[in-house]
C-alpha cells in the first residue's frame, strides 16, 4: 500500500483520502457479512483480506501525515484487550458472559472517564451513523438497562399492534408526514419485541433479504424454464412459483 500511495504510485491509490475510501470501507464490510450468512468460507477468506485491506489503507493515509501507523493500531487493540479481560490477563473474577459483559463495560467507562469524555445523555454514546436499526437497537438496549423498558414480552408485542392501528389511521388521513412518522414508530416498536426474542434486528432482516432474494430467483427460472419472462406473467403465475420456492426452503 506504500508503494502503490508513494509519488510513482497507482494515480488512483494516490488520490484518495479517508472520505473518498469510506464507502468501500463499508462495502467490504457487508461482504464479510455477506459470506458469513452464506457460509461461503472460500469467499469469506477473501473477503476478509479486503477487509483487513481497508484498515491497511486508512493507517498508510494516516501514517503519510504522521498521525499514526498500523503498528500503533495493533498496539492498541491489544492493550485494550488485555485491559478488558482482567479475568485472564489479572486477577478478576468473571464465572459468566455476563460478569465479563459487565466488567467490559465498567472498564470501558473508566477509560471515557480518563480521557475526558462525558456523555451528556446515556444515548449519546450510540452512533447516529450507524444503521438505522442496528442504531435502534442499542437505544433500546441502552435505556433498558437503567430500567426504561416494558415489563413483559406481551406489553411489547401490544405496542406493535398499536403501532399497526396509528399507521393505518395516518393511511386513512393520507398525511405523508404522519405515516412516515408512524412507520417509523412502527419499525422501532418491531426493533424492541426483536430484543426481548434474543433477535438481532439486523440480522434478521438480512436473512429475510436473502431468503426473498433465493425465492425471487426460483420465481424467474422457473418462468424462464417455460419461455415466460416476468414482465409477461401474471400474479397468479409469479404467486404459483413463489409457493414453489416456499416448499422448497
Amino acid at each position: 500500500m506504500a508503494q502503490l500511495r508513494a509519488e510513482n504510485g497507482c494515480p488512483w491509490d494516490r488520490e484518495q483520502t479517508f472520505d473518498s475510501i469510506k464507502p468501500y470501507t463499508l462495502e467490504e464490510t457487508y461482504e464479510v457479512l455477506d459470506a458469513i450468512d452464506r457460509r461461503d468460507f472460500p469467499g469469506l477468506c477473501e473477503e476478509l483480506g479486503d477487509f483487513v485491506l481497508q484498515a491497511v489503507f486508512h493507517a498508510q493515509m494516516a501514517s503519510e501525515q504522521g498521525l499514526f501507523t498500523i503498528a500503533d493500531s495493533l498496539d492498541a487493540i491489544n492493550e485494550k484487550l488485555v485491559r478488558r479481560h482482567p479475568h485472564i490477563f489479572a486477577d478478576s473474577i468473571a464465572e459468566t458472559s455476563a460478569d465479563v459483559k459487565h466488567r467490559w463495560d465498567e472498564i470501558k467507562k473508566q477509560e471515557k472517564a480518563a480521557k475526558g469524555i462525558q456523555e451528556q445523555s446515556l444515548l449519546d454514546g450510540v452512533l447516529r451513523s450507524a444503521p438505522a436499526l442496528v442504531e435502534a437497537q442499542e437505544i433500546s438496549k441502552r435505556a433498558a438497562k437503567v430500567g426504561f423498558d416494558w415489563p413483559d414480552i406481551s406489553q411489547v408485542a401490544a405496542k406493535v399492534r398499536e403501532e399497526l392501528d396509528e399507521l393505518a389511521e395516518a393511511r386513512d388521513a393520507q398525511d405523508a408526514a404522519h405515516i412516515e412518522e408512524e412507520f417509523g414508530d412502527l419499525l422501532f416498536s418491531a426493533v424492541n419485541l426483536a430484543r426481548f426474542l434474543h433477535v438481532d434486528a439486523e440480522q434478521a432482516l438480512r436473512k429475510a433479504n436473502a431468503k426473498f432474494r433465493r425465492r425471487f430467483a426460483h420465481v424467474e427460472h422457473a418462468l424462464a424454464a417455460e419461455g415466460k419472462q416476468l414482465k409477461d406473467s401474471t400474479l397468479d403465475e409469479m404467486e404459483a412459483k413463489w409457493i414453489e420456492a416456499k416448499q422448497q426452503s
